[in-house]
């Protein structure tokens, strides 16, 4: 049932797209700004969201009459647009300005930034690929790491500077770029 390679290739995966690590200059400027984020908060109403998603993903694509093939499709070309993004210094996907400030450990940390599109469509693309089983293990891996990253940003920001956090951006963006292609030759040309 559980095959470690499996869940190591989703905690990667899953890893290099919520970028949590690439997004600690944005928590640390939310951080100045309001004083505080609740890291539990956070990391829980992301794993109800990634959760809920892997479970009824499938179905909510049904209903609109999409395969999982289709999105796995759809899904390749969000990571893959992610990883320019992260190579080339580019914003692609802009932050929705209009979007309330009531609670900054849910919007915008919890959601978009940690389970947003690009981490939604990844889990559904990865249900193409992987076992549920292996997925829920990966999720609650990136969770775990999740929470330590947020309650650890000052330490961080101080040990990585803004040279090592550019580093591992990079690395990321070129591992989400691959992981794109992949995807999308498995569902495109699956005789490949």
């Amino acid at each position: 049932m559980f095959d470690f390679r499996e869940i190591l290739s989703v905690t990667l995966i899953l890893f290099s797209v919520i970028d949590i690590l690439g997004s600690i200059p944005i928590v640390i400027n939310l951080r100045k700004k309001v004083g505080h984020i609740q890291s539990g908060k956070a990391t829980i109403a992301a794993g109800i969201l990634m959760v809920l998603f892997l479970v009824l993903g499938k179905s909510i694509l049904e209903l609109f009459g999409i395969g999982v093939e289709d999105f796995a499709i759809a899904g390749a070309l969000i990571i893959f647009a992610l990883g320019a993004e992260m190579i080339l210094g580019i914003e692609i996907f802009k932050p929705d300005p209009s979007a309330g400030s009531t609670s900054t450990s849910i919007v915008p940390i919890a959601f978009p930034l940690i389970a947003g599109a690009g981490t939604l469509t990844t889990i559904l693309t990865l249900k193409s690929e992987y076992s549920q089983a292996n997925l829920a293990v990966g999720i609650v891996l990136n969770l775990i790491i999740i929470f330590v990253v947020l309650k650890s940003t000052n330490w961080l920001e101080r040990k990585l500077g803004q040279t090592g956090l550019d580093v591992l951006r990079r690395i990321f963006g070129i591992i989400l770029l691959s992981i794109a292609i992949k995807i999308f030759k498995s569902n495109v040309f699956p005789e490949l």
